[in-house]
């Protein structure tokens, strides 16, 4: 710096700190990771070691960011969340069943996605999208915990009634291995909240923001290589299933925000209907026969696409119904 020369202004510098600038845009940091799967699908390769790591890091700091006292609420709320549960993941397959059994659609790739999406539990994210679109993030994360501790007893009666669906034993291993992660980071994270966060500043709260905005991004780019190839090769048909990925996701946030708004309070309704839409398919994917998976396995990419535009294209609809 020359001679004479006013140091730059704290809050200029502040200002292009890339966590704080993470936090003030986050719908246009996830759009940004799911353009550089898109078009970079050689990226995913390298990070796909790191794929659970990151789930670990957004967990922690999900949980570090609220208050340790709020995160599981009170009796009643838990009653509520439970009930929840149970509508999203186990009555709304089983009406996709019914469904597919009256239409004659059961052998369909469609209906078999659209079923798989509807049983499985709630995202990782989904509170850090609560968080993006200006709602408390401590509902969506019960709905997280609780979907994820209940996904035995919710996909069992999906799982027998399903003709394509078999190896329950490997997605309950799987189900317990996420819930043992989200208790091991919610422990980790209460401790590091008690022992050195007890009172964070606001430019703090944002970094953290900022810091889970980044790692949802970058966790993208390992899902999306399937899509990418499926775009090189028959783009009409990558075209159709990223159509359907986004009526079932948005359709279904849709239809659960409108039976929802009156009966919740805009947070929790906004949660609940952001689950309905996205869900961690992930975990059925990973240990179902790839035989079985093989037919819908360009959903999985699609079906990022809708989940990380969520808090560009919905956050609208939910602040102005709420």
């Amino acid at each position: 710096m020359a001679a004479g020369q006013p140091a730059p202004k704290p809050d200029r510098v502040a200002s292009l700190n890339p966590l704080l600038i993470a936090a003030r845009n986050g719908p246009y940091v996830l759009l940004t990771g799911l353009f550089a799967g898109l078009l970079l699908p050689g990226l995913a390769q390298p990070m796909r070691p790191f794929l659970p790591a990151m789930v670990v890091l957004l967990l922690f700091v999900t949980v570090l960011r609220m208050e340790p006292r709020r995160i599981f609420g009170s009796l009643h709320d838990l009653r509520r969340v439970v009930m929840g549960v149970f509508g999203l993941q186990l009555a709304l397959p089983l009406t996709v069943l019914a469904v597919g059994a009256l239409g004659g659609w059961l052998d369909s790739p469609a209906l078999f996605a659209l079923l798989v999406m509807t049983a499985a539990p709630s995202i990782a994210g989904s509170p850090n999208m609560c968080r993006m679109m200006g709602y408390p993030s401590e509902y969506a994360f019960r709905l997280l915990v609780i979907g994820t501790a209940l996904l035995p007893l919710t996909m069992a009666p999906v799982f027998w009634l399903a003709p394509q669906l078999d190896g329950i034993g490997a997605v309950m291993w799987a189900a317990a291995r996420l819930l043992i992660t989200i208790v091991l980071a919610t422990m980790a994270a209460i401790f590091v909240h008690h022992t050195f966060l007890r009172n964070p500043s606001p430019k703090t709260e944002s970094a953290l923001d900022g810091l889970a905005h980044i790692t949802l991004a970058v966790f993208v780019i390992g899902l999306m290589p399937s899509l990418s190839e499926v775009i090189l090769t028959d783009p009409k048909r990558a075209l159709l299933w990223i159509a359907f990925a986004c009526l079932a996701n948005f359709g279904l946030q849709l239809i659960c925000y409108q039976l929802s708004r009156m009966r919740f309070s805009p947070g929790e309704a906004t949660a609940v209907s952001l689950i309905a839409g996205n869900r961690n398919i992930a975990l059925f994917f990973v240990a179902l026969a790839p035989e079985i998976t093989e037919p819908i396995m360009v959903f999985i990419g699609a079906y990022q696409i809708p989940m990380y535009l969520t808090p560009l294209v919905m956050r609208r609809i939910y602040r102005n119904s709420a």
